[in-house]
């Protein structure tokens, strides 16, 4: 047995193998120490090899997945080993095999998903400057291809958001080797064009990849070659659910940096919580398959117009004139299960039986959810309901196949339903109907043999018998035969007996095997539906996510967006969609970039807003490109490409990055790649280096903005020189938010207001943070020594015009000082320093 283990062990040496024994998926030599370490397991030894004992560790057959889960989120990979071969046939171990192969990056088992999330597999390729990406949710059946800059790839994985990476041997890229993602390296020939091209034209059965548009990205189709052949490596199956693949452009969607991402904080917080998010706000989604697309839209704002007004068309029928239909459709769409990752577990041949009964009845409200939406009008409903055609006979033979709560599993039978199969249902009758043949077989014994105690029962040491006591012995008719002799009795079979006995025994055995071979039947024939249920799962999850926006919409007040040709961004009463949820009385604000009007340069007091008023201009401006209504009363949003971010401080110590070189490296990104439809957010630009340094910084990049990137900009600063651009630049405007002060507390307002602020109150907000009184009181001296030496009368000045340096003036000298410095302490004695130091005491008092 540990010859077949080393054997197939050393076939997958980079992952851990799960070797199926009896009950218990069994793990040994570095496998058992690593597993043991990782799940918390206990490590036992069972043999000797070399004279040592083997390390052994295992997990129970029946609760695999969440070992597996545990397993996957800590970036490992696991070899599934079954038991292929019949106990029965022969001597020696049973054969086994991989069946497949569980990486971070190719799951498909519920069990191992998050509902609501997609798993995403990535291959990267890449030649000079030129970046190659293909990525694969294999529980969706979806391929997409990219090419793009080099440059974009730290921005594209903040996008995608990849659980596993494919690279060739020879790759290397510190973005990738830091980004914490499993990486898995393949050799460079598995990224050959040509292979891929025949690998892709084979799976999709196209002469070529042309009808694909895919003929001008060479690296991208040499990715998506390498990740094809690992995905089906990894399953041990061919991918039939795989029947084409998307190419993205650039141009597809509003590019969002990276850091973008992260600040505007759609998915996840600035500290890695799921929760206060856009996405969080906004997901009230009913299915599974809604909140995995809403994530997506949220990711992938559309920079075309088109696309975004037949959504925003239909979430304003259905906040309007449809807003009963559209609770009737949530009410719905709140029984229906995943139909996209059982279709793909269908098509891989992994579907369980409740997947089967889940997709039965959820394909039975599919009816219900197109008549429901017959009166809606909006197109791209219209469209949505055309996909929601239901395969009649798929759903009926479903109803007539599983049973309406099967088991779990096959092997526990219990699964097809009677009346589908004659054989199955005669088998299961005669497991049935076994007690109630013995007792009548006992009933007509006694009157034919006159034996009143005879027995007719079953034990499973020697199957079938009739018991008669030694007494009545002499009564036993001449065509039973002795089985068993007891010390008071004797245990008979008869010819009768034997053949139920044969038939009984041997019944359960068939009855699992017969209906292991009917569920196995209904996969395959339902492999050949698995394009038309991925049809109605994209359908019913767009379905999900328009009622949903529009429910929202209701609930939180949101409004319709207006959408122009021209470069403008106008807001009336707009809030933050998350702030506001966590903030009671939210304060409303407008904001007003087009021509003319290109840079608002955002002064204030800590603690007054600033950064929640940029951060909501950006969310509404996301939010309305997404085709969604927008937290508020009015916005009109012009052609928008990039949305780019420098907000907030945080190094990158691994990276060798200080706060100050992070920071710049964002301001450097947006200054080479903004454009005039590019919304720029910048916040405390040049704060972390010394001031004169920080004010030079923060004035040159404002002015690039201006005069050669010609963005929309918010520009928020505690820099007040600033606000002198206002006054240099037709383009640039000042604004604030203001706040009051009430004896030595502050009030902050939180609304906008024309014009520049006139002070930060940095040392009120210091003192709400809870630094000591006696720390403030001393701050607040030396703010005004500072003021009163001239260190801020030039808030409002030309930054670069000549102007003396007062220079601080020094305090009186302190006599104790004076005296110090008389000091020879070469020619004193030590009595006569003692003498110094007490008068130096004195003069101290």
């Amino acid at each position: 047995m540990m010859q077949q283990y080393l054997r197939i062990k050393a076939q997958y040496p980079d992952v851990l193998l799960f070797y199926r024994m009896g009950d218990f998926y069994e793990l040994f030599y570095d496998d058992a120490e690593k597993a043991a370490r990782l799940l918390d397991i206990t490590l036992t030894h069972r043999g000797v090899s070399a004279g040592e004992p083997i390390p052994m560790a295992g997990v129970p057959f029946q609760s695999v997945d969440q070992y597996l889960a545990k397993l996957v989120r800590l970036g490992e990979s696991v070899a599934i080993c079954e038991q292929v071969g019949d106990p029965e046939a022969g001597r020696g171990p049973v054969e086994r095999r991989v069946v497949r192969i569980v990486t971070p990056g190719t799951l498909t088992d519920a069990g191992l998903l998050d509902e609501r999330a997609e798993s995403v597999l990535l291959a990267a390729t890449w030649e000079r400057r030129r970046l190659g990406l293909a990525w694969l949710n294999l529980a969706a059946g979806a391929l997409r291809v990219m090419e793009t800059e080099l440059a974009a790839l730290a921005s594209e994985l903040e996008r995608i958001r990849p659980a596993e990476i494919l690279l060739p041997e020879s790759a290397r890229l510190p973005v990738l080797e830091g980004s914490g993602v499993p990486l898995k390296r393949l050799p460079d020939w598995q990224f050959d064009r040509t292979t891929a091209q025949d690998l892709l034209s084979r799976q999709f059965g196209t002469r070529d990849l042309s009808g694909f548009g895919c003929d001008d990205l060479p690296l991208a189709v040499s990715a998506a070659g390498a990740l094809l052949e690992y995905a089906r490596l990894t399953q041990g199956a061919s991918l039939a659910h795989l029947r084409g693949m998307t190419v993205e452009r650039v141009t597809d969607f509003v590019r969002l940096d990276a850091a973008t991402r992260r600040n505007l904080e759609l998915t996840e917080t600035l500290r890695g919580e799921s929760a206060p998010t856009l996405f969080s706000v906004l997901d009230t989604c009913e299915t599974s398959m809604g909140s995995r697309l809403l994530r997506h839209w949220l990711h992938h704002p559309l920079r075309h117009r088109p696309p975004r007004e037949l959504r925003l068309q239909a979430i304003a029928e259905l906040v309007g004139d449809g807003r009963s239909t559209s609770t009737a459709l949530r009410a719905e769409l709140k029984a229906v299960a995943d139909i996209e990752r059982i279709a793909t577990r269908i098509a891989l041949g992994s579907a369980r039986p409740r997947d089967l009964s889940a997709l039965r009845d959820s394909l039975a409200r599919v009816a219900t959810l197109k008549t429901l939406a017959a009166s809606l009008q909006a197109q791209r409903l219209a469209e949505i309901r055309s996909d929601l055609v239901l395969p009649e006979e798929v759903l009926a033979r479903l109803q007539r196949a599983i049973k309406d709560v099967p088991a779990a599993f096959v092997r526990d039978g219990g699964v097809i339903a009677e009346g589908y199969d004659a054989e199955l249902d005669e088998l299961r009758s005669i497991q049935a109907n076994c007690g109630e043949f013995l007792l009548q077989m006992e009933a007509r014994e006694r009157a034919r043999t006159g034996i009143s105690n005879l027995k007719v029962e079953y034990n499973k040491v020697h199957g079938f018998y009739i018991e008669v006591t030694r007494a009545q012995s002499d009564k036993v008719p001449d065509d039973y035969r002795r089985r068993q002799t007891l010390k008071n009795a004797e245990r008979y079979i008869t010819p009768e007996l034997k053949r139920f006995e044969d038939k009984a025994l041997s019944a359960q055995e068939r009855a699992a095997a017969r209906e292991r071979m009917l569920y196995e039947e209904l996969l395959a024939w339902l492999g050949e539906y698995v394009p038309a249920l991925q049809r109605i799962a994209r359908a019913v999850a767009e379905l999900d996510v328009l009622t949903t926006l529009a429910e929202r919409a209701v609930a939180l007040d949101y409004r319709a967006p207006e959408y122009s040709d021209e470069p403008v961004i106008e807001i009336e009463g707009g809030r933050h969609p998350v702030v506001e949820r966590q903030t009671p009385h939210f304060i409303a604000n407008d904001a007003r970039l087009g021509p003319g009007r290109r840079l608002l340069v955002i002064t204030g007091p800590n603690m007054g807003g600033k950064s929640t008023y940029m951060r909501q201009v950006a969310l509404i401006v996301l939010l309305a490109c997404c085709g969604s209504f927008v937290p508020a009363s009015r916005a009109l949003i012009g052609p928008v490409d990039q949305i780019f971010t420098r907000i907030g401080a945080a190094d990158d110590l691994a990276g060798g990055r200080s706060t100050f070189m992070v920071e710049m490296s964002e301001a450097a990104n947006i200054l080479h790649n903004a454009t005039e439809t590019s919304l720029v957010l910048m916040d405390e630009v040049g704060r972390g280096t010394s001031t004169f340094d920080g004010l030079a910084l923060a004035w040159a990049i404002a002015c690039h903005l201006l005069t050669v990137n010609r963005s929309h900009t918010l520009f928020a600063t505690h820099y007040f020189e600033l606000t002198r651009l206002a006054s240099l630049y037709p383009d640039a405007a000042n604004v604030h938010l203001d706040a009051v002060e009430h004896g030595d507390k502050v009030v902050f307002l939180h609304t906008v207001n024309e014009g520049p602020a006139s002070q930060s109150y940095g040392l009120q907000v210091a003192a709400l943070a809870g630094v000591p009184p006696r720390v403030i009181a001393h701050a607040r001296k030396h703010l005004q020594w500072l003021e009163e030496q001239g260190w801020g009368q030039s808030r409002q000045g030309d930054l670069f015009a000549p102007r003396p340096d007062p220079g601080p003036t020094a305090p009186e000298p302190h006599p104790a000082l004076e005296a110090l410095r008389a000091l020879e302490p070469d020619e004193m004695s030590p009595r006569q320093a003692l003498e110094k130091l007490y008068e130096l005491k004195r003069l101290c008092e």
